[in-house]
């Protein structure tokens, strides 16, 4: 008898888009050298002297293009990020108070910073279930959220696991082909149960006719079970745009949206996404009051089991005082800090290879991983792919020794990324985002150790969003805000330095 030779499937193939240009400058640099050359040879023509007057200022403006940190970003994206950090603080745009006692009119509890002119709308889909839907007016988005309960990789053969990731990856290529879709973001949330739901459910039930034993044993378990345990929520955020030039009512295009509710909730069901449901306004606003001000997550189940609604509004989801450092946020009862994606793992991974990261980690109130997409358009997809391929054929012929058999790799992961696209698959840049919350500020230097540990097993590169920490905070909910849609620089220009 022979033993058939079982082997896991594994995944990979992620490419860092590349940025147009010679190496670090950039498209903008580039343009700067070619541009600086001629100019400083026609000068020449004149006057030596005045050809290094007009050299000496050229390489000192392009020479901070050239350097380049970790992420990718250069010596002016860094100078940037520091002045409007340091105008933030001169404004006190750092800081933020709502309520009665605040000076912001209407004495309601808002949420801040990129969410202050946010609205929210409901509509109903077409089994009758109301979905809430927030609006950005700034770039006129609109946002649903789906909620899902996924079924748990323990005890599931790895067969089933591999069509989960399988239809999870048709999905994500079905989301090239909504029309008008900006961006989407999956954000899984832990945090230690509060018990409030195993008491709801288990002492109301205890007769008083009952034997005491029995009765002190189910309140032993009722006090004593959540602190081994944890609760897990998992959110969809799907982003659509208006196209330019159109003016269409928001009844209209909350009604669309109403259409595209049930086919995509039939998606997520096939790819293991379990019990999957529109979120309803008040539950849209319940997570992001939680989010605040973690303190309140048992007194808002308690409510919404007893009387079946809290009856939250999104103009009071927000939270009374807020406090941005460098490196951390405050928030009514938590302090938070969020770490960014810097390099997704080098060569294959196991499908499970996210699992540890996605857990609930010890010693913290609450912790959201986000995972941002961005889909391509077939069209642009296959401009990248084709783009790729040419660059690595001429980095694998123009290069030597150790240079020439990293490219040859890159041939083949390119020609592969190719015959892929061209079956079918779709494009989809992605990006990774982890908030921690925590009761104190001295918990943030254990709760960073955790992350630190976290992404070692989940082979991922994170650092933290300094100085725009309540930006990113905001990034993690399931609200639906793209970073790229909410830059002042514009996105081809980001792209060409």
């Amino acid at each position: 008898m022979s033993a058939e030779l079982v082997v896991r499937p594994t995944y990979g193939n992620w490419r860092r888009p590349r940025r147009p240009g010679l190496g670090p400058l950039g498209l903008v640099g580039t343009f700067g050298v070619f541009g600086g050359l001629v100019l400083t040879l026609l000068v020449s023509l004149f006057s030596l002297v005045a050809a290094i007057a007009v050299m000496v200022p050229l390489v000192i403006l392009l020479a901070p293009l050239t350097v380049r940190t970790q992420d990718g970003r250069n010596l002016y994206q860094l100078l940037a990020l520091r002045i409007g950090w340091f105008r933030r603080r001169a404004k006190g745009s750092h800081t933020y108070v709502s309520g009665p006692l605040s000076q912001r009119p209407g004495g309601r509890f808002r949420p801040p910073g990129m969410l202050s002119r946010v609205t929210m709308s409901e509509g109903r889909d077409a089994y009758d279930r109301p979905f809430g839907v927030l609006h950005h007016p700034a770039r006129n988005l609109y946002t649903i959220v789906l909620g899902c309960e996924p079924d748990g990789g323990s005890l599931v053969d790895p067969d089933q696991v591999d069509i989960w990731v399988a239809s999870w990856g048709h999905w994500l290529a079905r989301l090239s082909h909504e029309p008008q879709l900006r961006g989407a973001s999956v954000i899984v949330e832990t945090a230690p149960d509060p018990g409030t739901r195993l008491a709801n459910e288990v002492l109301p039930r205890i007769r008083e006719d009952a034997p005491a034993a029995a009765q002190a044993v189910m309140r032993e378990v009722v006090e004593r079970y959540p602190s081994a345990s944890s609760e897990m929520h998992t959110y969809i955020a799907l982003t659509y745009g208006v196209p330019a030039g159109q003016k269409r009512q928001q009844s209209d295009i909350i009604t669309e949206l109403a259409i595209r509710v049930p086919g995509l909730l039939a998606g997520l069901v096939g790819a293991g996404g379990g019990t999957a449901y529109p979120l309803s306004a008040e539950r849209i606003a319940e997570v992001v009051r939680v989010a605040y001000d973690p303190a309140v997550a048992g007194e808002v189940l308690s409510v919404r089991a007893q009387q079946g609604s809290t009856n939250l509004e999104w103009e009071d989801a927000g939270p009374a005082a807020t406090y941005e450092a460098v490196n951390a946020y405050q928030h009514d009862s938590g302090v938070s800090r969020t770490w960014m994606l810097t390099l997704a793992p080098r060569g294959t991974v196991h499908s499970n290879v996210l699992r540890g990261l996605l857990e609930a980690a010890p010693g913290t109130r609450r912790k959201r991983v986000a995972l941002i997409y961005r889909p391509i358009d077939p069209a642009t997809s296959a401009r990248i792919v084709e783009a790729d391929r040419r660059a690595a054929q001429f980095m694998a012929t123009s290069g030597k020794g150790m240079v020439q058999a990293r490219a040859a790799s890159e041939v083949q992961a390119a020609e592969q990324t190719a015959a892929e696209e061209a079956a079918g698959a779709g494009l989809v840049e992605f990006s990774l985002m982890v908030t921690v919350t925590v009761d104190s500020q001295e918990q943030l230097a254990d709760a960073a150790v955790t992350v630190r540990n976290l992404q070692a097993a989940a082979r991922l590169s994170l650092r933290p969003a300094d100085r725009m920490q309540a930006a990113a905070f905001a990034c993690t909910l399931p609200v639906g805000l793209l970073p790229w849609e909410h830059t002042f620089i514009p996105q081809a220009l980001q792209e060409a330095l």
